[in-house]
């Protein structure tokens, strides 16, 4: 007979009390995963929504003043900078090293434009990259696709009684109002937004621009790199990162990791209680059985590796056990707590909910097994 054939064998006559302890085990276990399951979707999540908040580096032509404001940049008449920006700068800002974290190069032309004895903020911007950019952005009407298709700030568009479908007369040219946005308290309110070139065309710039935005992709970007990586193309421009944007993503990223830790390991101690007390109650139960082997000639050792086979058994079940009820938690609270939908089986939590349960069963397990082992043989007398 082998050692882990009678730690088979007093599972199986202590089935009540193995499978309460397995049970307690395994519901620790559970909630880690499900800890584990639940914050990595929602850090993934919160990732996705804070890549897809606007801009998070602005690239400006350097100046010495200026005096319109857009999206916290102040812009003016271009004979105060050193040199201007240009579409080809865009284009070199997507060549960069970190180019893969970059996930929208948006470039803007902005300008006042006097037609018929009123003024208008004009903001040309390439549609594509900008409502990439601007995923937050929601409006009335279609996307524009045309060239002389424009969207309209929600209180620009009041005031001139305009809506989709309408017309609107810049320097002797029709264009047709795409779309209105919805009012988001913004400059974006009182912005009539054009395709790039054309609004390039109408305040006589050329190729030439005021600002590009970039969103840069990934919880730790590495920000300071893409700034350096960007004015070394661009010698000549300013490029900010708005470090507010990164801050954030960066606490709030931090925060749920702080706190899915925490519980974590506050459950694990919960567990590791747990299995310590059952098993020093298993080893009192079970003194004449101890010393009666003791006495047959089984050595301190061999009652160690007794405690512990069956330590490793429960832990191992219960670690399974934990898992597949972490698992279908995760399932049925992430599509309450974030949208995503699906059923969520991750071997590489299984690998981790089944060291965590080995772990925590087979060190809470060392004393209750010491003990024993240390137990005298005419202990068992007593008990005959």
């Amino acid at each position: 007979m082998r050692l882990y054939h009678i730690s088979l064998g007093n599972l199986k006559r202590r089935k009540g009390k193995m499978i309460l302890l397995s049970l307690g085990l395994s519901i620790g276990i559970a909630v880690v995963i499900a800890m584990i399951g639940i914050t990595s979707k929602m850090k993934a999540d919160v990732e996705k929504k804070l890549d897809e908040y606007g801009a998070n580096i602005i690239v400006s032509p350097k100046s010495e003043g200026l005096s319109l404001n857009y999206g916290g940049l102040h812009v003016t008449d271009t004979s105060y900078d050193i040199e201007e920006l240009s579409n080809s700068d865009a284009v070199l800002i997507r060549q960069i090293k970190n180019s893969e974290n970059i996930s929208a190069v948006a470039p803007k032309i902005i300008g006042t434009y006097k037609s018929t004895g009123r003024s208008y903020l004009i903001v040309g911007v390439d549609f594509p990259s900008e409502i990439m950019l601007k995923k937050w952005w929601e409006w009335s009407g279609k996307t524009p696709e045309d060239k002389n298709d424009i969207l309209l700030g929600a209180l620009i568009a009041k005031n001139m009684n305009l809506s989709p479908g309408s017309v609107l007369t810049l320097g002797g040219q029709d264009f047709k109002v795409a779309g209105v946005l919805h009012e988001n308290a913004s400059q974006d309110d009182f912005s009539v937004f054009l395709p790039l070139e054309t609004a390039q065309r109408l305040l006589g710039k050329g190729t030439g621009l005021s600002m590009i935005e970039v969103s840069a992709l990934c919880s730790a970007c590495p920000i300071d790199d893409i700034v350096a990586q960007i004015s070394e193309k661009l010698p000549y421009a300013r490029v900010s990162p708005v470090r507010q944007a990164v801050a954030l993503r960066m606490q709030t990223v931090d925060q749920l990791v702080k706190f899915s830790t925490a519980i974590s390991v506050v459950i694990i101690i919960i567990g590791a209680l747990i299995v310590l007390i059952s098993m020093l109650s298993s080893v009192n139960e079970r003194t004449k059985e101890i010393g009666i082997l003791r006495a047959i000639g089984f050595r301190q050792w061999h009652i160690v590796q007794i405690i512990l086979i069956e330590a490793f058994l429960v832990s191992v079940l219960s670690g399974i056990a934990g898992w597949v009820i972490g698992s279908i938690s995760v399932s049925l609270l992430l599509p309450k707590m974030t949208g995503v939908h699906g059923f969520h089986f991750d071997p590489v939590l299984l690998a981790l909910a089944a060291g965590i349960a080995v772990c925590t069963g087979m060190m809470s397990s060392v004393y209750p097994a010491v003990k024993a082992s240390r137990l005298e043989p005419l202990e068992a007398l007593r008990y005959i």
